[in-house]
Parts: structure tokens; sequence; C-alpha cells
């Protein structure tokens, strides 16, 4: 089942964004500051924030993740969507998780409006962007950052 995320869900919740984290890097010394876990959280229940939180649960399991916001663009007068992060538990994947949370918020964005959704992988991550090709369609941008 998915579902939008609760306060109760906090113990639940964590291990997969630990998870989530440990597979692009941050764990150990590179780990996010416990501000930025405790921050990300309490957006999801901040009414003036645009991030939200979206889990899959089976048998009072907490099995899978996604988060994402809305913001402004130059290029619609509706606010777009990007799915910030996505993560399955080791279980789960291969079950269909991971598309029945991309499919929830593609129905969450259409309620809000947005007409696009869009999100970013790293390119190592092939088992995932098997995935995305059948639920998306490659941009073709390529994604530049500095960190300040």
């Amino acid at each position: 089942m998915i579902r939008a995320i609760a306060h109760e869900d906090y113990d639940r919740w964590l291990p997969l964004w630990d998870g989530y984290n440990s597979f692009y890097g941050r764990s150990g010394p590179t780990a996010l500051p416990p501000e930025v876990t405790a921050t990300t959280w309490a957006r999801f229940f901040d009414a003036d924030e645009p991030v939200h939180a979206l889990v899959a649960e089976q048998d009072g399991k907490l099995i899978g993740l996604v988060h994402y916001l809305f913001h402004r663009t130059t290029t619609t007068i509706a606010p777009i969507c990007y799915l910030n992060d996505l993560f399955t538990s080791e279980a789960a994947r291969g079950k269909g998780v991971g598309r029945a949370l991309i499919e929830a918020v593609y129905t969450e964005a259409r309620r809000a409006g947005s007409p696009r959704v869009y999100w970013q992988t790293h390119e190592t991550n092939t088992t995932a962007q098997s995935l995305y090709n059948k639920v998306a369609e490659r941009s073709g941008f390529i994604v530049y950052r500095k960190t300040l």
C-alpha cells in the first residue's frame, strides 16, 4: 500500500532514509549531519513547505519511500514536480514497489496541477534506470553542479 507518511512512521522511515543515503555514499564520515535528517523530516509535515513524502507499507513494515517537491520554473506557469529521493528495501526490489511509488508521485503531481515530473539518478544505477526507462523518458539533459 502506498500512502502519505505519518508522524508515527519516523522509526520505520529512518532505516530506509539511511539506506538511501548509504547507497549514494552518504554514510559513516560522509553521512548527512543529523540536522539535515531532522529538517527533512519536519518539512514533510509543514504546510508551508513544498516537500512531500510517500511510503510503501506491507504487513506493517515500511518497504519503500519517495520524497518529492514542487517548484516554480520559467517554462511553465504551474509548478513542476521533482522526484527527489526514491528507495526500496532490498527485499522489496524487483516487486513493483519502486514503480508504484513513482506512479503515486505522478498521481499527486496531477492532483496539484503539475505538468511534469522529473528526477535524476547516478549514471551507474543501471538497475533503477531499467525501471525509469519504462515509466518515463530520458530528457537528454546533463546535470552540472558546484558545491559552494
